[in-house]
């Protein structure tokens, strides 16, 4: 019996990586390859270590010449090797092979995987980073489907040796956590990083599919990522899918909105496309690189001191269903948001907001805890080629129209403001609505809770009836294709 002593906390018993590797070994059923690309066979090393892996282990495989890789698993349309897609013709060019080579009559009560990884590890000139896809495709039980766990991670490491240790650590960790935690997937993300710290690597991107996971919604597990803090920002794209940020953002010119969207208004709106009428039509920015992104910051996700993910999905679905890209962000300030977007592209941005957002901006108990204060945040945000597009309000005491000529920012601020204005930084949306300017979620979700009538008309066309179903009929979740995926944190 193991013996407790007064006072003693329950806490995780996290096993050491022999542990998992060796009950994996151990296991006579669990069968599988490995095929690593980019950053030698660091995963396969761990079972090879452990001992008893000739029960485990089929095969293990690098194709480390692209020539080799191409003929292999075929050639990208792209060219590129460190690649999703790459790595899903990894797992499925291995999976059939062992379904070919091991026959069921032989093997009957074997659990056949394949994990896989397609890797660039950081350059000489440690420039970049370095970035990788990870994955496996896998059963629960002897002739059943199979599931599949596909991730991205970027590497913070700046050395290739330290890199390489660390994607071999996350492989064992996967690989484990999809046989003995795949019941659990919000503890499986925590257990990724088992024996690895967060400034060694980021996952940002992950998805769950396969008849063990049919009650997973891969967007609250990219939720998890942020919450956890395994990444900073997670995207959907208008379809309402996971998608890699770096996919869409890569050398893009970008226009964001920040908002709290609960729900969607016609100011909203109104801000997106007026806000990006202008931006298309700057220099430098052309309508077919333009990527629109809506951000929700993860602090709006909050009640009462914990993340509402009912409330998260409302949003989310709402906005994917209007056609529009979502991020979930960690980032209070917005100069992170700016900063975020610069680690994937140069171009020219902008950022549309209301006239009480860049108030807030110039309010310097946002910035106490940099060493330069608002200064250093002010030079992270402007120094970009960025421009600010200020939609008009109506003040609500005296009914004048607030712009950027004439808002009131705090004293000590308005000269840093005048800079900026007088350099171009901040333009004001002069097409705007007058009649829709009184206009705000908070209004509207109270009017929905009441009952009152008439907010009907505040929220963008087709909106309200997605809303209305929701509340009347219950909830039942459907693909967002059939444009019904709206239903209001306060559902009675």
């Amino acid at each position: 019996m193991e013996i407790t002593i007064k006072g003693d906390k329950e806490f995780d018993d996290i096993p050491s990586l022999k542990t998992k590797a060796l009950r994996i070994n151990l296991n006579e059923n669990i069968y599988g390859t490995f095929a690593e690309i980019g950053a030698g066979q660091e995963t396969c090393r761990h079972f090879f270590r452990a001992g008893g892996a000739s029960g485990t282990i089929a095969k293990a495989m690098s194709a480390y010449d692209k020539d080799f890789s191409d003929a292999i698993y075929g050639v990208e349309d792209d060219g590129r090797y460190v690649t999703e897609a790459r790595l899903r013709k990894m797992l499925t060019h291995e999976m059939n092979l062992i379904e070919k080579r091991l026959t069921r009559d032989k093997n009957p009560n074997k659990i056949f995987f394949a994990y896989a990884n397609t890797v660039a590890t950081i350059d000489f000139a440690k420039q970049f980073k370095g970035h990788g896809w990870v994955g496996i495709k896998y059963q629960i039980e002897a002739g059943k489907e199979y599931n599949d766990i596909v991730l991205h991670v970027r590497f913070k490491e700046t050395d290739a040796r330290l890199q390489q240790e660390t994607l071999g650590v996350l492989g064992l960790n996967l690989i484990y956590g999809a046989f003995y935690k795949y019941n659990e997937p919000k503890k499986l993300l925590r257990y990724l990083y088992d024996h690895l710290d967060k400034d060694q690597l980021e996952i940002d991107t992950i998805n769950f599919s396969g008849p063990a996971f049919k009650n997973v919604d891969n967007r609250l597990m990219s939720l998890q990522l942020v919450r956890n803090g395994m990444t900073d920002a997670v995207m959907f794209g208008p379809d309402g899918k996971n998608i890699l940020p770096a996919k869409i953002l890569y050398k893009k010119n970008i226009l964001a909105l920040r908002g709290s969207f609960r729900p969607v208004t016609k100011v909203n709106m109104a801000m997106y496309e007026k806000s990006y009428e202008m931006f298309i039509n700057e220099n430098k920015v052309s309508k077919e690189n333009t990527e629109v992104v809506f951000e929700i910051t993860l602090s709006n996700l909050r009640a009462e001191g914990e993340i509402d993910e009912q409330d998260f999905m409302d949003r989310a679905d709402l906005l994917c269903s209007l056609g529009q890209s979502v991020m979930i962000s960690n980032f209070q300030e917005y100069y992170k948001v700016v900063e975020y977007f610069s680690n994937y592209t140069k171009a020219r941005m902008g950022l549309a907001m209301g006239v009480n957002n860049l108030v807030d901006i110039f309010d310097e108990k946002y910035y106490r805890h940099l060493s330069g204060g608002i200064l250093e945040a002010f030079g992270k945000l402007f120094f970009k080629d960025l421009k600010v597009y200020l939609y008009p309000m109506l003040d609500p005491d005296t009914g004048e129209l607030i712009n950027s000529e004439n808002l009131k920012v705090y004293p000590r601020m308005k000269e840093l403001y005048k800079f900026f204005k007088y350099n171009g930084k901040v333009i004001d949306i002069k097409d705007y609505d007058e009649s829709i300017m009184s206009i705000f979620s908070r209004q509207i979700l109270q009017m929905i809770d009441d009952g009152d009538r008439g907010w009907e008309d505040m929220v963008p066309e087709g909106t309200a009836d997605l809303i209305k179903d929701y509340r009347l009929f219950g909830f039942t979740r459907k693909p967002l294709k059939t444009l019904k995926p709206i239903t209001l944190k306060k559902r009675k």
